[in-house]
Parts: structure tokens; sequence; C-alpha cells
């Protein structure tokens, strides 16, 4: 692997954030197994951000990068019952989509991107979002985790969104080790296998969010830790304090 990683605590590698990274990377059968356990856990997962179109989708992705998708619920109904599509968004302007948006962090860098790109579908796409990753990647304030998320999500594509749950857990488990989120897309991508790949964002995601948290993973609650890599397990719980 080569990585960025520093080395403390002996030789355990870690990311600059902190986290241990796996000695190895996962066999083909250890990857099998360890997705295998994460899909049980996550029958149902899907994105948690509420949408109903795949410009609605968009809008909210783009919304959540740096805040989360609890957040972006709280602003969406209201922005989109006033701009349901990206023709009455653009006719909006950048000083009203802010006032719907104030209490998500870049507030006003995003409503001047959701603006711009609104336009630009109209304008482009005839107020359609395209099923590809350079055009999407050519719309104002789309980089490349978002186009990732439209094609995986909205055209249940195999595209592989890498954000900070997924970089951690391919890094921490062994399952897609890199040194930055396009290194862990490419590895995801090479690994994973193909009827495993659309999903295993999302079961990823959600592991990460709730389970194998980036401070302290609850190692204990994880149904896939036999195979998982990461070199400080933690399998009992902590005590908790006598009130």
């Amino acid at each position: 692997m080569t990585s960025s990683a520093s080395h403390v605590d002996g030789d355990i590698p870690r990311l600059p954030n902190g986290t241990a990274i796996a000695p190895r990377d996962m066999t083909k059968p250890e990857i099998r197994r360890f997705l295998s356990d994460l899909a049980r856990s996550w029958p149902d997962a899907e994105t948690e951000l509420v949408f109903n179109t795949p410009y609605q989708l968009l809008v909210a992705t783009a919304l959540a990068a740096q805040a989360t998708d609890a957040s972006v619920n709280k602003v969406t109904p209201a922005l989109f019952k006033a701009a349901p599509g990206p023709a009455e968004m653009a006719a909006l302007g950048e000083e009203k989509v802010a006032e719907y948006i104030r209490t998500i962090g870049l507030w006003r860098n995003k409503a001047r991107n959701l603006v711009a790109m609104s336009q630009a579908l109209v304008e482009r796409h005839g107020g359609e979002v395209p099923a590809d990753r350079e055009a999407l990647e050519a719309l104002p304030g789309v980089g490349r985790k978002t186009a990732n998320v439209i094609l995986n999500v909205a055209f249940r594509l195999p595209a592989v969104p890498v954000d900070t749950h997924c970089f951690r857990l391919a890094n921490r488990t062994g399952l897609a080790r890199g040194k930055n989120v396009v290194a862990v897309e490419h590895a995801l991508e090479a690994r994973v296998p193909k009827d495993m790949l659309r999903e295993s964002h999302h079961w990823l995601i959600l592991q990460g969010r709730y389970v194998c948290k980036a401070r302290r993973p609850e190692c204990w609650r994880c149904a896939a830790v036999q195979d998982c890599l990461y070199p400080e397990k933690e399998l009992i719980p902590p005590r908790r304090a006598k009130s």
C-alpha cells in the first residue's frame, strides 16, 4: 500500500487523523464474507437523504457536503416546495435560495452553486440530470463524490462514492486500503465483487456512521468483526461508570 500514513504505537500504520490501518488487504473470500455480514446488518440500506427526483437528490447531496444528512433533510422540504426543479431553482435566485438553507454549513457558497448548477442543467441538458460522470462533474459545485452518489443512487449504476466513512472503513478493515479517496475508490472497484459493488457503498456508510465510528469503533456490536483486520479491535464493551 502506498500511503501517507504515519507510524506510531509500534509498527501500526495510521492515517493522518489517527485511524489505524489494517496490516494487509483482505483476501477475496474475506471480502465477500465481510460484506455479506454487513448486508445482513443493513438489509434495507439506502441513502438517508430525502428526495423525489434525480435533481432533488443532486441538490440534497450538494448541500450535504460538510453537513449531516439530517440537517439537510430539515431544509429541503421547504426548498423543494419552492423550487422542485432546476428551472424553478434558477428563477428563485441566489438570495432567496440562501434564505432556505441558512442552517447548513457554507450556505452562501452552496446557494450560489445551486443556482449556477440549475442554470447549467437547463441550458446544457434540457433540465434533466445526466447519467454521465463527466457531464455531472462539469456542473458548478459538483465534485467526484457527488457525481458518484447520483450515478449510484439515482441511476443505480455501480459507482462507488467514497465519503469519510467509506474511506475510514476501507483502510481500517483492510477492505481496500489507499492514501486518498480516489485510491480507495479504485481499490473498491477492483476488489469488491461486482454483484455487491453498488450496495456496498450504503453498507459502509451506515456501518461507519453508527458502529465503526471515527473516535471509537464499537467492535463488540459489529456483525462483520470476524474478517475485519483492524489492529485495535475492542471486543468487550466499556463498563459504564456507576452513578
